[in-house]
């Protein structure tokens, strides 16, 4: 019971730290959604269950969703690849990972992420000297988001159960020819687990990540006019973002598993359309549940996104993301399907497609 309490406190305490701090960061004139692409989520298993992941992340996956879950890998090498289309297949969205044991107290992980739209039409010359179209001159190119994590975990060994983790992240964003960023930041995870309970805490961006913007003004000659003011290179702030999970793991008759977990997203770069919404803080609180049968078939669920829209009638409403999800897991290979939507409803309408995500993951020992 000792180590319950000195863990539990651990916990609380960080978590009071972070809502002590959160007024102090929020700023005003600090843009939201910087670095976006990093909060889509990766892993059919996370996306099935509404992205609620911070506590029960333990395969590769860990070191996106909470790197100190790296520790609790189930064998020495673990590796998962993703694959989704969004928006009817416009955006590409392509994950890979690796984790590896060093021992049975410490890990390691690297993961690589990419999100982009291709063969983009650059029209700007279109339209020859002579005043006419000539499609010869339309070039292509490709906007595209990169993040690359490496990933260290492990266990403090004077609490049992206890393990915490960091990420050290750059990030390359481009837009063509046109325009480049690059930037760097810090991730930090803690990890409890005491029987059948997980608890966690992680901190993205907790040094706050700066993406410096290097804007190329001579791909720009000939396509604007002279009211036109051409973007100018500028630095970008990600202010740092919270997640407190807890889950819990129910043992059923006839080995049958029940694992429910929620989580809840802390914001501090200003007041966003979440269910508790202030100008320091946002709370965005997401719910999941896994159903398991002998550890090989798995259903999931979960809602989050829980956001106020207008109707097609003008009237606010409440709407949450719903997502399901199938699993299975066979000699070291998992095979994870994740039905979702990413957009909530506006005007009554749907806003996008019903998206299908699959991700495979192995294990070797």
């Amino acid at each position: 019971m000792l180590h319950v309490s000195r863990s539990a406190a651990l916990l609380m305490g960080l978590g009071l730290s972070v809502l002590a701090a959160a007024p102090a960061l929020a700023q005003d004139k600090t843009p939201k959604y910087s670095n976006e692409f990093l909060n889509i989520g990766v892993g059919g298993r996370a996306l099935g269950m509404g992205k609620v992941q911070v506590s029960l992340a333990d395969d590769a996956t860990a070191g996106y969703w909470n790197p100190a879950g790296l520790v609790n890998q189930k064998t020495k090498y673990d590796g998962v690849l993703m694959h989704s289309e969004l928006f009817s297949g416009i955006v590409k969205n392509d994950y890979a990972s690796f984790g590896m044991k060093l021992d049975d107290k410490s890990a390691l992980g690297v993961s690589l992420i990419r999100l982009g739209v291709d063969d983009i039409a650059d029209t700007q010359n279109l339209i020859d000297y002579d005043g006419y179209i000539n499609y010869d001159n339309i070039r292509y190119f490709s906007v595209a988001d990169y993040a690359l994590l490496l990933s260290y975990a492990r266990q403090i060994g004077s609490i049992e159960g206890l393990q915490v983790g960091a990420n050290a992240k750059v990030i390359y964003r481009n837009i063509g020819s046109f325009a480049n960023a690059i930037g760097f930041g810090v991730d930090a995870g803690v990890q409890y687990r005491r029987n059948d309970w997980r608890l966690a805490l992680m901190a993205r961006d907790v040094t706050t990540t700066y993406n410096a913007w290097t804007i190329h003004p001579e791909e720009f000659e000939g396509s604007a006019s002279a009211l036109d003011e051409l973007p100018k290179s500028s630095t970008e702030i990600t202010l740092p973002l919270f997640v407190l999970g807890a889950s819990r793991l129910f043992k059923l008759p006839g080995e049958f598993t029940a694992l429910p977990a929620v989580d809840v997203e802390i914001s501090t770069d200003g007041q966003r359309n979440t269910l508790v919404s202030s100008s320091a803080v946002s709370l965005d609180p997401r719910a999941g549940l896994e159903l398991g049968y002998k550890q090989l078939v798995y259903l999931r669920g979960g809602v989050g996104n829980l956001q106020q829209v207008q109707s097609f009638t003008g009237k606010e409403e409440w709407k949450v993301q719903p997502s399901l999800g199938v699993g299975l897991a066979l000699s070291g290979l998992r095979l994870d399907m994740a039905l979702t939507r990413l957009a909530v409803e506006k005007l009554g309408q749907r806003s996008q497609p019903t998206s299908i995500i699959v991700s495979l993951g192995y294990g070797i020992k």
